[in-house]
């Protein structure tokens, strides 16, 4: 299969619903069904289903996982209590990201526990590549990548959960966010937790690739009546801006480390040896070159990625993400800019295309959603 030919188990159905596909990392995937204005607000407001199977899925297992995914990742595994999520980097020696990943400690039917991380799409193979180059000095670990035996869905927005209620054995409204548990969907075993990447409220499925049809028509069948609807990749990236969630090779890169990119909460330093550390441990000390922001915009035109940021003549830093928000309807962007043009509340200028655009920096993130 070559690198650009992955197609998700869902895609025939894609296809066969006149979605518009695209190349994502390699991936054949739907960008949109019909507006991805409609497709945002759907999810926003109702519920939005997601084929999200390009992430990477990685399982690990055996007495020496716990302390092998300690020494490779900025959070603390060690103690991550079974049924808990959560997310975290993957740093070089530099402290410089090599991915942003959710990382799962379960525990299987046998009452065996496990451990899963999910990686970027775009970055599954550098992760797999970067795992197994220091698996050989680890002992007591069994490592295997899932990715191209299951699928993965997101079930987001307000009635998520109401939907899936009716699907899935496990009660995922009693469980917190960022937990998981391993249950069924439609009497097949599954993987079932409450994260997301929009902003809303909702679970995400892992379930084996030659059921994940079968799944995903119960899941829309279940959510007609409240206008549950397939989510392309364009109103996923729309609703994660609003969310301001980073987006590896945007927001993220090796170049930069998680204290410039405002996820120093997604470092455990304290007690904690992990590769990078030690560097992070300096450089938490010392001032960042530069800083994640969000700005909004003015006018109605739409900065995009490595539009110029200024600060009356002078030049400050980047865009890294923008769009127009269907939800707060002006233009929004993510940017990294010096230290002392980041404060909530200056103006500064976007050069669109030669023309320079007033903006505001905003506290992140851009959308909040309501409280239930």
């Amino acid at each position: 299969m070559t690198r650009t030919s992955w197609q998700t188990p869902l895609y025939d159905w894609h296809v066969a619903q006149h979605a518009r596909m695209v190349d994502f990392a390699g991936w054949s995937m739907p960008v949109q069904y019909s507006s991805i204005v409609e497709e945002h607000h759907c999810t926003r407001r109702a519920v939005g289903l997601f084929d999200i199977s390009h992430m990477g899925r990685l399982h690990f297992e055996g007495p020496g996982a716990a302390g092998f995914l300690d020494r490779l990742v900025t959070r603390n595994v060690a103690r991550l209590r079974p049924g808990k999520i959560r997310y975290g980097l993957v740093t070089n020696e530099q402290g410089g990201i090599l991915d942003d990943v959710l990382v799962y400690h379960l525990t299987d039917a046998r009452g065996q526990s496990f451990y899963q991380m999910v990686v970027n799409a775009g970055n599954r193979e550098k992760i797999v590549r970067w795992i197994s180059s220091h698996l050989d000095s680890a002992a007591g670990v069994a490592f295997a990548d899932q990715t191209l035996d299951s699928a993965m869905i997101a079930v987001q927005g307000p009635q998520a959960l109401a939907v899936t209620r009716a699907l899935v054995a496990a009660d995922l409204q009693r469980l917190s966010y960022y937990s998981g548990t391993v249950t069924t969907i439609c009497g097949y075993p599954c993987v079932a937790s409450r994260t997301g990447y929009t902003g809303e409220d909702g679970c995400e499925l892992i379930v084996d690739r030659a059921v994940a049809c079968r799944v995903w028509e119960a899941i829309l069948a279940q959510g007609r009546s409240c206008g549950a609807r397939p989510v392309g990749l364009g109103a996923r990236d729309t609703l994660r801006l609003e969310a301001a969630m980073p987006l590896y090779g945007h927001e993220l890169r090796e170049d930069l480390d998680p204290f410039q990119a405002g996820l120093a909460f997604a470092v455990d330093l304290e007690g904690h040896d992990f590769i990078g550390g030690d560097t992070l441990r300096a450089l938490r000390q010392a001032e960042p070159a530069r800083t994640r922001i969000g700005l909004e915009l003015e006018g109605k035109r739409v900065p995009r990625e490595h539009c110029p940021v200024r600060d009356g003549d002078v030049l400050v830093g980047e865009v890294t993400s923008g769009t127009y928000s269907p939800t707060l309807e002006r233009p929004i962007a993510m940017a990294y800019v010096r230290p002392h043009a980041s404060y909530v509340g200056r103006p500064l200028h976007v050069d669109i295309r030669g023309r320079l655009e007033a903006a505001t920096v905003v506290k992140l993130p851009f959308y909040v959603r309501p409280a239930t």
